[in-house]
């Protein structure tokens, strides 16, 4: 059985970085973008951070573009916005896709172990992201896949993915389950 250390992930300069350096972490796995109404929402991941990585969390950043081009520019811009705005100091990787044919295997792992539950979105800013998406990505989107920026995957101690969190999911309820597994 497949576990998240399975898995490699470039990092903002394209070095190769196994997953399984992360051994014995929990940890918060995110597809991020600058330009998204979600952004705000670095500010309470880098606090979350902050208080928890003593304990053994780990966030896990990954720039995606594939929703509504929220996330221009290169992979050093990136890291310059969300340290320079946010104070974020969790790793940070390189800007990749999360869907399609070109989705990083991560994502097909993590979209199989927890797949879109449904809801999460009001009927009409879910047409408006799905308009936005569609706009940006030629491949229509599969049931699981994920649905808009910011979605976040909890990954226990042992590697295995125990909860998805839409973006529109409260962050002091994702920081409750994240301490829980710690």
């Amino acid at each position: 059985m497949a576990t998240v250390y399975d898995f490699n992930l470039k990092d903002k300069k394209g070095n190769e970085v196994s997953l399984g350096i992360y051994k014995g972490k929990v940890l918060l796995i995110v597809n991020t973008a600058t330009g998204c109404g979600f952004t705000p929402q670095y500010e309470d991941l880098e606090a979350m951070y902050h208080s928890l990585k003593d304990k053994g969390l780990e966030i896990l950043d990954i720039p995606c573009d594939q929703f509504g081009h929220q996330a221009p520019g290169t992979d050093e811009e990136i890291h310059e916005f969300c340290t320079m705005k946010f104070g974020a100091d969790f790793p940070q990787f390189k800007k990749s896709e999360v869907n399609g044919a070109n989705e990083l295997p991560l994502y097909t792992w993590l979209k199989s172990e927890k797949g879109y539950a449904g809801g999460g979105y009001e009927a009409k800013l879910a047409a408006i992201m799905e308009d936005l998406y569609n706009k940006a990505n030629t491949e229509p989107r599969k049931q699981n896949d994920i649905q808009w920026n910011f979605t976040k995957f909890l990954v226990n101690r042992n590697g295995e993915v125990v909860a998805r969190f839409e973006p529109t999911v409260d962050l002091k309820e994702v920081r409750k389950a994240v301490e829980a597994e710690l």
